[in-house]
């Protein structure tokens, strides 16, 4: 199963590559598409922190090298999972500015903007599908619990041998007792 994932992961990355590239040189065109998005955003970093840039041609560069490590990150297979909830957390901007079929009122930017919005939902699954992926070995959570029982069962162990240990002892007392002298 290695070879399925390491080829889906590699396909899922390279639109995230070949956009981060294509957007990182050139963030202008994607501007006034982007402006009313990051608008709405630049309150929110400006709380977080004030010397966080909040230009629209910086916070496109800053998505755009964010999906190319990304995009590279995945498709080689480093931190796999963290890596695609944070491709995940990059295509939420992108859709919502690049894609708001909502808005449109010419019936065929309307279906291109839905096209493209669906296929970034996609994009979106597959990204949590990868991120959810353990590649077979157990999760967290799994882990988590198979310990506590181990735990559970290593006490509940120790108390019968301490039980047995008791009896033992109370026995050879009572035998001792018994001895003369």
């Amino acid at each position: 199963m290695k070879p399925v994932r390491s080829l889906a992961r590699v396909m899922l990355s390279g639109i995230f590559v070949v956009s981060g590239a294509r957007n990182l040189q050139n963030p202008g065109r994607l501007a006034a598409a982007a402006k009313p998005v990051t608008d709405r955003a630049a309150p929110l970093l400006q709380n977080l922190h004030p010397r966080i840039p909040t230009d629209t041609e910086t916070l496109i560069r800053a998505n755009s090298a964010t999906q190319l490590v990304g995009g590279l990150m995945l498709a080689t297979g480093r931190f796999t999972r963290p890596v695609a909830l944070v491709l995940a957390g990059t295509l939420v901007p992108v859709t919502i500015a690049g894609h708001p079929f909502w808005k449109n009122d010419d019936p065929a930017a309307k279906n291109n903007n839905q096209v493209h919005f669906l296929k970034n939902l996609g994009l979106f699954g597959g990204l949590l599908l990868a991120a959810a992926d353990t590649e077979g070995k157990p999760g967290l959570r799994w882990r988590a619990s198979h310990r506590i029982n181990h735990s559970r069962h290593s006490v509940q162990r120790a108390v019968r041998t301490a039980r047995r240990e008791a009896k033992l002892a109370a026995r050879s007392a009572a035998t001792a007792r018994r001895l003369p002298g």
